[in-house]
């Protein structure tokens, strides 16, 4: 059988077209279909590999920023029931805040870090109530108001009554460890 010309050309073209697509879908497909994964793959990594380094950046800032609030902890509830009322005492003096009362109260110490809360009442104006808030929020105290509530003392005025409850966190009392028999003997 004799080919003419014109048909070994065209089946030249159907066996490069069909090599074309072969190669398409067994090699070129495949293989760019992986360079994008690897490349969405690369973004994220990369991504979780900035995420860790800002939060190791914030681990040695977080630490340094408890090594502080840890050496402002006080030993014991006494300590850290004396000092909080002492601070708030402070404070509203500072504001010049009438403070009616300024009652503590131990709340079970059964977590980690236990706390203390401070319920506290008293009269003065506005300026008076947001100076000391502002001591409160920007003291070296590990403390935090938890309620607070605010009413006109008499309308039209600037007197106000102000309640409020504000906690403290100490470092819990660790037991002795109890001594073995057998040293003794």
């Amino acid at each position: 059988m004799v080919v003419s010309r014109r048909e070994r050309y065209i089946a030249m073209g159907a066996l490069a077209a069909a090599a074309l697509v072969a190669f398409d879908q067994l090699l070129l497909g495949p293989l760019l279909s992986y360079r994008d994964g690897m490349d969405a793959r690369q973004s994220k990594l990369a991504t979780d590999i900035a995420k860790a380094e800002a939060a190791i950046a914030r681990g040695s800032e977080t630490m340094s920023q408890w090594n502080a609030v840890r050496a402002s902890l006080q030993p014991g509830p006494a300590e850290a029931e004396s000092q909080i009322l002492h601070a708030v005492r402070d404070w509203a003096e500072d504001a010049q805040l009438d403070m009616s009362l300024v009652k503590p109260e131990r709340l079970a110490d059964k977590t980690r870090l236990p706390e203390i809360t401070v319920h506290a009442a008293g009269t003065g104006s506005m300026e008076a109530v947001s100076r000391f808030m502002w001591r409160l929020e920007t003291g070296r105290l590990p403390v935090r108001m938890t309620e607070l509530q605010l009413a006109p003392r008499k309308e039209g005025t600037d007197d106000l009554n102000v309640e409020l409850q504000i906690s403290t966190i100490y470092l819990p009392q660790r037991p002795a460890a109890p001594k073995s028999t057998e040293a003794k003997k």
